[in-house]
C-alpha cells in the first residue's frame, strides 16, 4: 500500500491563485473609483471652507476685503496665541491647505481682485493627477456657488453649479 501524501497539489494551488487574481481584478478598479469620489468630496468641502473663510475675512478686515489663500491660514504657533490672527495670517483655514495648497489629491488656489479693497475672489481646486486623484475640476467665487468642469479648468462664470 502506498502512503497518501497530505497537502495541496499544484493544480489546486493554481486554481486558488487564479480565483484571488480574478477577485482583485474586480475590486481594484472599484477601490480607485471610490478614492477619486472621496477626493472630489474633500475638494468640494475644502472650497466650502474657503468660501466661508473669505466671507469671515472680508468682514473682519473690511479695509482689505477678500484675501489670497495664504492669508487665510496661519502657523499653529501664531494661531495658538490670543492675538495671533492678523490680515496676513487670519487663522481661518488649516495651515496645511493655506501654505501648500494641496489636500487629498487636489491643488487649491484662491486669488482676490480689486484695489484698494479686494471686492472679488476666485478659488479653484484641480486634481493633482487628473484621472487618478480626481476627474472633475471645481471652482467658486464671491457668490459662494461651487461649480465644476469635467475635463478642464473650471470657470466660475460659465460652468454648471453642483
Amino acid at each position: 500500500m502506498g502512503a497518501r501524501q497530505k497537502g495541496f497539489s499544484l493544480i489546486e494551488l493554481l486554481i486558488v491563485v487564479a480565483i484571488i487574481l480574478i477577485i482583485a481584478a474586480i475590486a481594484i478598479p472599484n477601490l480607485l473609483r471610490s478614492r477619486m469620489a472621496a477626493n472630489e468630496s474633500s475638494a468640494v468641502g475644502s472650497l466650502r471652507t474657503i468660501n466661508t473663510a473669505e466671507v469671515t475675512y472680508s468682514t473682519t478686515y473690511p479695509t482689505v476685503g477678500f484675501a489670497a489663500l495664504t492669508s487665510l491660514g496661519g502657523t499653529p504657533a501664531t494661531c495658538a496665541q490670543p492675538t495671533g490672527a492678523s490680515s496676513a495670517g487670519a487663522c481661518l483655514v488649516d495651515d496645511v491647505l493655506a501654505a501648500t495648497g494641496i489636500k487629498s489629491g487636489y491643488t487649491f488656489a484662491a486669488v482676490a481682485a480689486g484695489a484698494p479693497i479686494a471686492v472679488t475672489y476666485t478659488s479653484n481646486a484641480s486634481p493633482t493627477a487628473p484621472g487618478q486623484s480626481g476627474q472633475r475640476y471645481f471652482c467658486s467665487d464671491q457668490s459662494g456657488v461651487i461649480r465644476y468642469n469635467a475635463g478642464a479648468a473650471c470657470n466660475p462664470a460659465s460652468d454648471p453649479a453642483l
